[in-house]
């Protein structure tokens, strides 16, 4: 574990960087907003855009891979919306702590990380997983709290959530790029060249600006945070794992992409959510908080696992 270890520190090292910068305010939360909305609309999508260009969709979309992840996902999201409510949780509440399990820092972390940890072929499995979480995840999500608040589903708000997936940067790039992969033609250098100039700024930016945004985050409700980061960084990927290689039969290098991607901390976009809706913010921003610190370790575990199996 521990060549692992030394191999993950660096990213983790960046987010520890960006977090000292903005908790001793060398740099303001106006500059962080400023370096996040670049690394999302510029960088990361420079990246996802010229990683899908130059794969196949067979390389990306796989049924096995589709059906492992979401029901490993789900048995994950059902157990921790079945704790929230033994606890006496509103629904909206419980939907946003199991969104809270089962959505990792994939675009920020997870594409740049095990891209360059567990080479080229990683790109398509961690593209296929960040879209099931932009796509099927964040839906079931938004229309779970939508219900709980207005006691019924309005088709307003399957058109928002429409628009919405559709003005998402990320899901843009993917697919815009796949488009051009599916003409079979390559991109022009120049393009090219300038994609990888732009996508190599994903990295260092994404990783620093995830640790200027923890900087601000308080811990509460340490408990129940506790509890939705052990389910996000060691549940989560267990039952993927067992998903993948003992349910679906999942290619072993296709599913260790798969594991490995299943054990990141949670995603910084379920605190976006969780403060548009009002619910449990300050529970989702621990979760972060906590499951980031301690990802330092449990993802080096779970990588090092998989790339010794």
């Amino acid at each position: 574990m521990l060549p692992i270890l030394l191999k993950t520190l660096p990213f983790f090292a960046l987010i520890g960087l960006g977090f000292a910068a903005a908790r001793t305010r060398f740099i303001s939360a106006e500059a962080v907003a400023g370096l996040t909305r670049f690394v999302f609309y510029f960088a990361l999508s420079a990246m996802l855009f010229g990683f899908a260009a130059n794969l196949s969709l067979s390389a990306i979309f796989s049924t096995r891979f589709l059906l492992a992840y979401l029901t490993g996902s789900l048995v994950l999201w059902a157990l921790a919306f079945s704790v929230s409510r033994w606890r006496h949780g509103r629904m909206d509440e419980a939907a946003m702590e199991a969104h809270c399990a089962i959505t990792g820092n994939t675009g920020f972390l997870g594409v740049p990380m095990l891209v360059m940890l567990m080479g080229a072929q990683a790109a398509g499995p961690v593209l296929m997983v960040l879209t099931i979480d932009l796509i099927v995840f964040s839906t079931l999500v938004t229309l779970l709290v939508t219900a709980a608040r207005e006691g019924r589903m309005r088709w307003a708000t399957v058109r928002v959530l429409a628009l919405g997936l559709l003005g998402n940067p990320m899901i843009v790039s993917m697919a815009l790029g796949l488009g051009w992969a599916a003409t079979g033609r390559t991109l022009w250098p120049p393009v090219n060249d300038f994609l990888t100039l732009l996508g190599a700024a994903a990295t260092p930016g994404a990783l620093f600006a995830i640790g200027a945004s923890l900087a601000g985050r308080s811990a509460e409700r340490l408990s129940v945070a506790v509890w939705i980061s052990a389910a996000k960084l060691i549940l989560h990927p267990a039952l993927v794992a067992f998903s993948a290689l003992v349910l679906y039969g999942v290619d072993k290098t296709q599913a260790g992409v798969m594991i490995a991607a299943a054990s990141l901390p949670v995603a910084g976009n379920v605190y976006i959510l969780a403060q548009h809706f009002g619910v449990a913010p300050q529970r989702v921003s621990t979760s972060i908080l906590i499951s980031t610190a301690v990802s330092i370790v449990t993802v080096s575990a779970v990588i090092a696992w998989v790339t010794a199996h």
